[in-house]
């Protein structure tokens, strides 16, 4: 996988070129004091309607301190960005999906009221994103994973793209692999859950998704190695949902990256392309998402696995241990990714 590649597969570059066949978008400029914000390694804060929440359950961890000292934080505000994607918003019939040049932050639904995507606000957009390890590896390595890291870095200008919001079923979403402009591998899209219908449309959903990448994307896109994800609605209408680069970068899913460069199990070894999907509960598999919440080291705590740990844990000063509790307090639950736990430890100041 090449840096042009992954420059190739922004959404801004690829979106003009298949525009008729995928959900309609808008794409905003991100200016530098947002990018700033986004990875700011402080404290969790967004303007709007979040803000007197987050500020009620902090207030009430005051009982912790030694004195009434705490931590006064201020949510930024972007006037001039944020008139112009409510704008955006509002175009779009005022719910939308966010992602930047590549990446949705669906490692972070979990922090939303709904546990959704779905976006009113740029208080919402700020949420997930601020929330999200896929869209900071977006802002600060485009590039890890490519093998010519002797080459300068392209320059990226980051943007904001909002999705017009469609209720989209897991069921019907799944990627495909393209090697030398051939469609060599169908991967079912959310691959934890069994679905009976593509057990039973498999030829149908298989030949359909052939017959799109044969009309609409063989040899239009830039580069001859790919990744597409694509949505099969109800009446059987293939969409473009997605595209990314060929390579580690992009989840596999029940294919191995070995398979897929070396053919292995692939359409080189056949007539058409190899397709996966889950064929029975019994191997339904939990989200991959659920790696980016909280450590594991916490688990081992709250269920008392590692009696070492819970020692460790005792011999903390007062600082760390009133503040864990207020974060364990705040999240009984425990699923919240670790650079999440870092913001909300840093909301409350506490003193020896």
């Amino acid at each position: 996988m090449k840096k042009e590649q992954v420059v190739n597969c922004q959404f801004s570059v690829w979106y003009p070129i298949f525009k008729k066949h995928t959900i309609k978008s808008l794409i905003l400029p991100l200016p530098q004091n947002v990018i700033d914000y986004l990875l700011d390694d402080g404290t969790l804060v967004v303007s709007g309607r979040y803000e007197s929440t987050h500020k009620h359950l902090f207030c009430s961890y005051d009982k912790w301190s030694d004195d009434e000292t705490t931590a006064t934080v201020t949510a930024p505000e972007f006037p001039e960005f944020s008139s112009k994607v409510l704008e955006a918003i509002n175009a779009l019939g005022g719910r939308v999906f966010p992602k930047l040049n590549w990446s949705a932050p669906r490692d972070a639904n979990w922090i939303a009221l709904n546990s959704s995507l779905q976006c009113h606000s740029l208080s919402d957009i700020f949420l997930l994103f601020k929330s999200s390890d896929f869209i900071t590896h977006d802002l600060t390595q485009p590039f890890l994973q490519c093998s010519d890291q002797d080459s300068p870095d392209p320059v990226i200008n980051y943007e904001l793209v909002l999705r017009k919001w469609s209720e989209l079923i897991p069921g019907g979403e799944f990627r495909c692999f393209v090697k030398e402009n051939k469609l060599i591998a169908i991967s079912q899209r959310d691959y934890t859950q069994y679905y009976q219908h593509i057990l039973k449309q498999e030829e149908q959903i298989s030949q359909v998704i052939q017959d799109f990448f044969n009309e609409h994307i063989q040899y239009n896109f830039l580069d001859e190695d790919f990744v597409f994800d694509v949505y099969r609605d109800s009446q059987g209408r293939v969409w473009l949902i997605d595209l990314n680069p060929f390579g580690e970068v992009t989840d596999s899913l029940l294919f191995s990256w070995e398979e897929l460069t070396s053919g292995g199990g692939t359409a080189q070894q056949q007539e058409g392309p190899a397709f996966r999907y889950t064929t029975s509960e019994v191997t339904v598999q939990p989200s991959p998402c659920l790696s980016y919440r909280i450590p594991r080291d916490f688990v081992d705590l709250s269920t008392g696995e590692d009696a070492y740990k819970l020692i460790d844990f005792l011999k903390l000063n007062k600082t760390c241990f009133c503040c864990c509790i207020c974060c364990f307090s705040l999240f009984g639950d425990f699923n919240i990714p670790q650079n999440s736990f870092r913001q909300h430890v840093r909301t409350v100041k506490f003193r020896n």
